[in-house]
């Protein structure tokens, strides 16, 4: 077999170095791990947290707790399906879909070339609250654990939910947004000026 010198690997026009650089322009920098590992780690721990702790709080009480009269209660209920309950009882394809939506999410950070700091924080989001309520799927016999009750309408109460599902909600929010108004005016100004 025979060895390579140092100066055919470095060379420019090597496959190695264009492969090289072509990964390291889209991989992304320091400051957007920088901000996306401490979003997905602060989400996961601080929506496990807040489930248990509020879990816990409300057994001792024994019912639910008013926050905002006639909108806003802390309440103890289970889902074991996903938004809205739809695929309910449906344990083992849950955890595959958020599994699966885990390595989208990984694959959209470490890939997308996207240099916007919204967008990287909106990823580390939509992570975290996936993990969140993954950990309940795995750990919790498939219950994920809701607490948050709000009356949209005198009487009518949207389906309980948990910050996992509010930093999902936030996450996917920020993308929607930012890939309608913001990523195709700079297209656009970035086309005017070529």
């Amino acid at each position: 077999m025979k060895l390579k010198k140092q100066s055919d690997i470095a060379r420019p026009d090597s496959g190695r170095a264009f492969l090289y650089q072509k990964m390291k322009k889209t991989m992304p920098d320091y400051k957007a791990h920088l901000i996306f590992w401490p979003v997905v780690i602060f989400g996961f721990v601080l929506d496990l947290w807040t489930k248990k702790a509020v879990f816990e709080w409300l057994r001792q009480r024994g019912s639910g707790f008013t926050i905002i009269d006639g909108f806003l209660t802390f309440v103890t209920t289970v889902n074991e399906g996903a938004a809205f309950g739809i695929a309910s009882g449906q344990r083992y394809l849950l955890i595959t879909i958020s599994i699966i939506a885990m390595m989208l999410i990984f694959t959209m950070f470490f890939f997308s070339s996207t240099k916007r700091r919204l967008m990287q924080a909106a990823f580390g989001l939509f992570a975290a609250g996936v993990a969140g309520n993954l950990y309940d799927r795995i750990f919790n016999y498939g219950q994920v654990r809701d607490f948050i009750d709000v009356i949209y309408w005198p009487g009518r109460h949207w389906p309980a939910f948990n910050l996992a599902d509010s930093m999902l909600c936030i996450g996917v929010a920020i993308i929607v947004i930012s890939e309608l108004f913001i990523a195709k005016p700079a297209q656009k100004h970035a086309q005017l000026h070529k």
